[in-house]
């Protein structure tokens, strides 16, 4: 069980988000992170208003950041049972897309340390983009996600292969 009142991110996401904080227009990923998630009575505003659906709370979801236009980084809380960690990270964008970009915070860190962020995993970046790798964040993935390591592709895709229903799911919520 994740407590809903819990809003401190664990120490591996902490230290990649505090990483990715002195990052911000240095590498040209579009990823803004919060230094701590975002309060459950926002989240549930955003939930709501991202699928026109007042029926809903955001207990499902711990927002950790987001792209310039407003799109959210979140764990999805959908595996229950299991640590916060081990939930996949997902992103929804302000247009209307939806991706989840990695089977948990582990994965994640390495999808950081090869220079994506949830908007550029998620597949929606421009096309003269390119990814920098991170020796900062690698430091950090390795430090925390030990023999974790898969490229960014590999990342994205065993996440895709293991969620393939998430749009489906976060449409059929929507109003």
């Amino acid at each position: 069980m994740i407590p809903n009142e819990d809003r401190r991110f664990p120490a591996a996401l902490a230290a990649a988000m505090a990483i990715r904080l002195d990052r911000i227009g240095e590498d040209r990923v579009d990823f803004e992170p919060y230094e701590s998630f975002l309060a459950a009575d926002e989240t549930t505003d955003w939930l709501r208003a991202w699928t026109g659906n007042n029926d809903l709370t955001g207990d499902d979801f711990r927002v950790f950041g987001q792209d310039g236009t407003g799109g959210y980084a979140a764990f999805w809380l959908v595996r229950p049972r299991r640590d916060l960690a081990e939930q996949p990270v997902v992103f929804m964008g302000s247009e209307g897309e939806t991706a989840v970009v990695a089977r948990d915070l582990s994965t994640f860190l390495w999808l950081l340390a090869d220079g994506f962020g949830p908007w550029e995993a998620a597949a929606f970046h421009e096309p003269d983009w390119a990814p920098q790798a991170n020796e900062d964040l690698a430091a950090i993935a390795e430090k925390y996600a030990p023999g974790r390591r898969a490229s960014a592709q590999t990342i994205t895709a065993e996440a895709t292969r293991e969620f393939p229903d998430f749009d489906d799911i976060i449409m059929g919520l929507c109003r």
